[in-house]
């Protein structure tokens, strides 16, 4: 137990936190914005699988690693254009729409891996750029608190950032303000002249571009390659961390923390010799706790 803990409190184990957090932070994020406008883009896990891969062959083919980034996010509105297409356009229902696109973007993702390259899962025929860590300047001096905090991706401190924006966006900008009318009372915004649908779609692009950047970090951060299902079930737990936040960007970030030390701690529990296919384990077991719990508490609520 003494061990355990050590490992927990060590610098290295919260600076892994951080790191693993980030691509569950991009995809909350996503969740919030879609979920805000009255529409929960259930293809978020497909929105980052396919973006991940666009990061990687962009940043190839351009030979520039930001480029690459804009690529991902590019791949990701237009995944989500997918969603809000067959949703707002054809009236499908959401969550069957999003499960639908999850899939196929899983299948996708090999196919196009395979005609460009030739390889079958891992792009290993293509030279993917890798986005760089930075040194903050001054906190990397402060014992400890540098050793948590500096050192990370680029990316990893716009996720953070991120969390400010959007929840800026949806309080003091116009759009934002119709993307709340949208989701908290759709009949007062069309009463009000605010084309529902318009703001939806609107807010699950946004949503998709937010969600690419999580892609671009799982394959051009975590990684510097693209693996077959490389996301891994974080769409669905960021989905599992936005419903605990309530939707607000803040508690929404502290959820996804959670599930970022869930993560952290399954790889670390490895050096306990315990079999790898349990500690893989951890964050999903970590969801469906939170997520009983939150149920209990929001029951106890009514």
């Amino acid at each position: 137990m003494k061990m355990l803990l050590d490992i927990i409190f060590s610098t290295d184990f919260l600076h892994s936190v951080i790191r693993l957090s980030t691509p569950i932070l991009f995809a909350t994020m996503a969740a919030v914005l879609s979920d805000r406008a009255g529409v929960l883009n259930i293809g978020i896990e497909g929105t980052m699988l396919f973006s991940a891969l666009m990061g990687v062959v962009g940043s190839a083919y351009f030979g520039n690693v930001w480029l690459g980034v804009v690529c991902a996010m590019i791949a990701g509105v237009a995944f989500s254009a997918l969603v809000a297409f067959f949703h707002l356009k054809m009236e499908t229902d959401i969550v069957l729409t999003g499960i639908a696109l999850n899939l196929m973007s899983s299948g996708l993702t090999i196919f196009i891996l395979y005609m460009l390259t030739g390889d079958k899962g891992v792009s290993t025929g293509l030279r993917s750029g890798a986005v760089p860590n930075v040194q903050i300047p001054f906190i990397k001096n402060i014992p400890i608190l540098g050793d948590i905090l500096s050192g990370h991706s680029v990316l990893t401190y716009l996720a953070f950032l991120m969390v400010i924006v959007i929840a800026f966006f949806l309080k003091r900008t116009r759009l934002g303000t119709y993307i709340r009318a949208a989701g908290e009372n759709s009949d007062s915004g069309e009463t009000a002249g605010i084309s529902v649908k318009k703001i939806r779609f609107e807010a699950l692009l946004i949503s998709g571009a937010v969600a690419g950047l999580g892609g671009a970090f799982m394959s051009m951060a975590y990684v510097s390659m693209f693996t077959k299902d490389m996301v891994a079930g974080r769409g669905f737990i960021a989905l599992a961390a936005e419903a605990m936040g309530h939707g607000t960007p803040l508690l929404s970030m502290l959820s996804a923390l959670v599930f970022g030390f869930a993560d952290a701690l399954g790889n670390n529990l490895q050096l306990f010799n315990l079999p790898s296919e349990l500690t893989r384990l951890m964050p999903y077991i970590f969801t469906i706790i939170a997520l009983a719990v939150y149920a209990a508490r929001e029951k106890n609520k009514k």
